[in-house]
């Protein structure tokens, strides 16, 4: 035999065999299977199909970040579908991808698996806080691992990028988090979607607040539980006030408001508050 077909023959009998296993697991699934092009893109390492995603964020979530759960509860195939895509990945795949790819996709995740939970109660929950075990118990299936919510922002996003405005994308479902972004983050524009989300959040009155006639500077409670977070990028000579993570929580919102306040955050003739937590749910009227 030539011994050049023998590597072509093994590929092919390879390939006979991760199909079949393909096959086997889609039809195993009694709904919304994933599709083959699905299967295609997580065994080949393609760029990760968001598409299914894309369509339920454009369709259940409105401009200002609020969510139709009612409907996504009544209506919940292409999420369902999605989020088993999210278990399929390998860790292979998973380690070939780019920085932005694997932010993206654990982004994406988060916020997915947190619709998930949300819409898995019946009757819907006034608030995720009421949901026992959301963060640290509750498990998912991510990169054909078992994580928690708390696993995927703690122990892996905020253990490994240094990456502060994910503050800004991740999103628990409540009135005070940052709105949920109607589209799905991809690699190719994280960077930009990342900015743009920063600013959304710190134009609202959840992200910060500035009373100049009273010296009161108010931001989100965020910047307290997880401050050291922006301490890398963001720590500032300027005379910014408060402690060491308050100069560069400041610092950071600086970025993302008029000059004029910029200026005078920078001064540092003022007192800072947090921001009271509205963890009602995120949905809309």
């Amino acid at each position: 035999m030539n011994k050049g077909v023998i590597p072509i023959i093994f590929l092919l009998i390879a390939w006979g065999i991760a199909s079949c296993g393909a096959v086997d697991k889609e039809a195993q699934s009694e709904s919304s299977p994933i599709d083959k092009s699905q299967i295609e893109t997580i065994v080949n390492g393609n760029p990760f199909d968001y598409q299914d995603y894309a369509t339920v964020l454009e369709t259940y979530v409105d401009e200002g970040g609020l969510v139709d759960y009612e409907g996504l509860q009544a209506n919940r195939e292409q999420l369902d579908r999605f989020n088993r895509s999210l278990g399929e990945v390998s860790p292979a795949v998973y380690n070939s991808w780019s920085q932005e790819e694997k932010l993206a996709f654990l982004i994406n995740a988060y916020n997915s698996f947190t619709l998930e939970s949300i819409i898995d109660q019946n009757p819907l929950k006034d608030s995720i806080r009421k949901i026992p075990g959301v963060w640290k118990r509750r498990k998912f299936s991510l990169a054909q691992t078992e994580k928690t919510l708390d696993n995927i922002e703690h122990d892996i996003i905020r253990q490994e990028f240094n990456e502060p405005r994910i503050h800004a994308a991740l999103v628990c479902a409540a009135i005070s988090c940052p709105p949920l972004r109607n589209e799905p983050y991809v690699p190719e524009r994280l960077d930009a979607q990342l900015a743009e989300q920063s600013q959304k959040w710190i134009a609202s009155p959840h992200g910060f607040q500035i009373d100049r006639q009273n010296n009161r500077v108010s931001i989100s409670a965020i910047f307290k539980w997880f401050g050291e977070d922006w301490l890398e990028t963001y720590s500032s000579d300027e005379k910014f006030a408060g402690s060491e993570r308050e100069k560069a929580a400041l610092n950071f919102i600086s970025q993302y408001v008029p000059p004029e306040i910029r200026t005078y955050l920078a001064q540092g003739n003022y007192r800072i508050n947090y921001l009271d937590y509205d963890w009602s749910l995120n949905k809309q009227n």
